[in-house]
This record gives structure tokens, sequence and C-alpha cells, in this order.
């Protein structure tokens, strides 16, 4: 009954209901598309970063993330890999060898970071031979290394010129080879230009010493958000003796970036809500005062005062879900149609983000979190809302609101 009576009750005044639902809906709508964009190219972003380096997840040695030593390492048997291989999730699943030391040519010496991977796993995941300029990317069974542009520029080298590389290896050892340089690769980050070279796990191993050993498992997939998920299955199969590694302590400069940019989304986000709020809030306040002495009928003929409570909650709340169902109806075909076709950037914009080695796309998320968000939010200001015109109500004396005017306030 209390239901029936608070939807008839809001449509009393009906261009009111209207434009305050209309209000919510446009928010909620301008909030969605805002939010569902920025998440859409955070993850973007998160999933190119890791591609060009870190992947999303890595299993460490617990020491290596404090001093990245060579000689803290995991191993690289399939026995102690395959609890992973078992994650459904997991799309890729790279070993590799990370170590600096110094290249030189002739004439200079550099200090560079030796990556040893293997080269067919890597390519699928990185696609790394996209970025050759010049010569051809590893092969599997062959021997030789890529390095960076700004590597082969600074030492005088090309492809088909010999490079030798001296450091320490596993446990002490010296490690000491000469390679023959096989490509050159260009990456629009000057730092990984500057020091990045590439040679096959299998000669990795051998030029350090390390046995069937890695520096990291590298774990990637398309879909972060399942990320949690990932990471639990890992802390499962490797209680002991592995660091689990995601993105954020992988990459902190990027996670930083990121707060940043999301926190100056939800001001605005907040903004739009605060100005809905205050309309929502005099939409309530008027309906309460103006129905001051219908409140005291409806006492004085034995409705409870909890129950008249209830009444104004209800008709709040069908204002509120109006609002958001209108809202929510209106963003999702937008957002479902962005994210199987999402805008394509032309221009100077696309061309820096291709520099970036990231596709000119604004991708879209469709995150159910987001719309939860939203929901809880108008739940939140209806709540915040219905205080004061609640207290009023509690305050309320039937005889004196039944005078009406003056003497109901």
């Amino acid at each position: 009954m209390l239901l029936r009576l608070a939807w008839r009750n809001i449509w009393r005044q009906k261009r009111r209901t209207i434009l305050t639902a209309s209000a919510i809906a446009l928010t909620l709508f301008l909030s969605l598309i805002m939010r569902a964009f920025q998440e859409g190219q955070y993850a973007h972003n998160i999933l190119n970063s890791a591609k060009m380096g870190t992947g999303v997840v890595q299993l460490q040695n617990p020491e290596y993330k404090e001093n990245n030593s060579i000689d803290e390492l995991l191993p690289a048997s399939e026995e102690f890999i395959s609890d992973t291989r078992e994650i459904d999730t997991i799309d890729y699943l790279l070993p590799r060898i990370d170590s600096f030391i110094l290249a030189a040519s002739d004439q200079r010496s550099k200090g560079v970071l030796l990556s040893g991977i293997s080269p067919s796993l890597e390519d699928d995941y990185s696609n790394i031979s996209a970025r050759i300029t010049k010569g051809q990317y590893l092969s599997d069974d062959a021997t030789g290394v890529v390095v960076g542009e700004g590597v082969a520029h600074y030492l005088g080298l090309t492809v088909g010129d010999d490079i030798f590389f001296y450091g320490q290896g596993y446990r002490g050892q010296m490690a000491a080879g000469l390679f023959e340089i096989k490509g050159i690769v260009h990456y629009p980050i000057k730092e990984m230009n500057n020091q990045l070279v590439y040679l096959s796990l299998h000669d990795a191993q051998q030029l350090f010493g390390t046995g069937n050993q890695v520096t990291s498992w590298v774990i990637g997939f398309n879909n972060l958000a399942e990320l949690p998920f990932v990471k639990q299955q890992l802390n499962s199969a490797y209680a002991e003796g592995v660091s689990i590694r995601d993105w954020r302590d992988l990459s902190p400069e990027l996670e930083q970036s990121i707060v940043l940019d999301r926190v100056g989304g939800l001001i605005m986000m907040y903004l739009l809500y605060i100005v809905v709020g205050f309309a929502l809030f005099a939409t309530l306040l008027m309906m309460t005062l103006e129905r001051l002495r219908e409140f005291s009928v409806m006492l004085a003929t034995g409705m409870s005062r909890a129950q008249l409570l209830r009444l104004i909650a209800i008709e709040s709340g069908l204002i509120g879900v109006l609002g958001i169902g209108v809202g929510v109806l209106m963003a999702s075909p937008l957002l479902f149609y962005f994210y199987h076709q999402p805008i394509r950037l032309a221009g100077e914009m696309a061309q820096a983000m291709l520099d970036m080695g990231y596709e000119p796309v604004m991708p879209v998320s469709l995150d159910p979190a987001l719309f939860y968000e939203q929901i809880v939010i108008v739940a939140a200001i209806t709540a915040v809302s219905l205080v004061y015109p609640i207290w009023r109500v509690m305050r309320l004396d039937a005889v004196s609101g039944l005078k009406g005017g003056f003497h109901a306030r």
C-alpha cells in the first residue's frame, strides 16, 4: 500500500519529479561516460606498458627486488612453473634473465640492461620484431643479439658487427662473451632505447653461468579484472620462496600517474553530484513542507509515525531509482557501442601514441563496478537529502500541523 501511495504522491507534481529525475539521469549519464572512458584508457595504458617490458605480474626471488642481483634466481624447470600453467586466465608465460652488464666496441663501452628471452614467446607478447629498424629479429636457435638504437649509436655499431659483454655472472663467476648484432630495435622511450639489449635465454644462461634458472617469470593476460584471481592462485601455488609482484609494484610511476588523473576525474564527478544533491534536497524538502497538514491528517487518522517516515523514504527512493534507470538506459547503448567500436584517434595525437608504441584508440571499460559505484553515490545522496525532511516530520505535532501555516512549523 505504501509503495502505491508513494508512486501516486510523486506524480502529484509531475514537472518537479521529472526535472529532479532528469537531473539525476543526466549526471549519472555523464559520470558513467567519463569514468568508462577513463578506466578504459587506464587499462589500455597498463597493458601496453606491460607488453613493452614488465608484464602484468612477475614471479621473482624475494631478494631480487632489493638488489636486482644475478645471484637471486628462480628455477626455469617445468616442475616449478607447472602450477602457473594450469591457471586458465594467464595468456602469456615468459622466462627471462635480466641483468646489467658492460657492453663494449673497439672504441667505447656502456652499461646496458641485458635481457635473455625466449624469442618466439617474447615476440608473441611484446611484438619486438615489429620494432626492428635494421637487420632481423632473433630466432630460437640462432646466436646473436638485438640492440637498442641508442646503444648501437653510442658504441658506433651496426648489423653484422660484434659486441662484447663483460660483467659479473652467477655466484661471482666472470660473465664475458662476444656476439654478433643481428638487428637494431627502436623504442619511443629514450631510456629503453639507450640501454636494452636482447639475446636468447639459452645464450644468457651460458653467459652468466646460471644453469636452468631465470631472474623472473613474466606473466601476461589481456583482462586486468582477472588480476586479483591470478594473484590469489599464485599465492596458493607458491607459499614461500617466491615474490609475486604485479604491475603496481613493477611500475610505481605508472600507478602514480593513473592515481593523479583518476583523482581529477573523481573531483569533476563529485562536483556534478553535489549540484544534483542540492536539487534533490530541495525537491524532498518541498515535498515535505508543503504536505505538513496532509501528514498531520494521516497521523490523526491512525497512521503511525514510522509508516509515515517509510512513505517519505519510498517516495525519495522512487525518484532516485527513476533517475538511475533512465541514466543507465541512456549510457549503456553508447558504452556498448564504443566498447566494440572504440574511437580511433587521428593527427598528431594518434602519431604521439604510435610513437609510444600504443594503438591510437580510446577504449571503454564495462566494469560492473563503475555502474555499482554510481548507484551507491545516488543512494547516498538520497539518504543525506532525507535527513532534514525526516527530522521535520519526527518533530511534527499533529494538532499544530492541522492548523497549517505558521503553526505547522
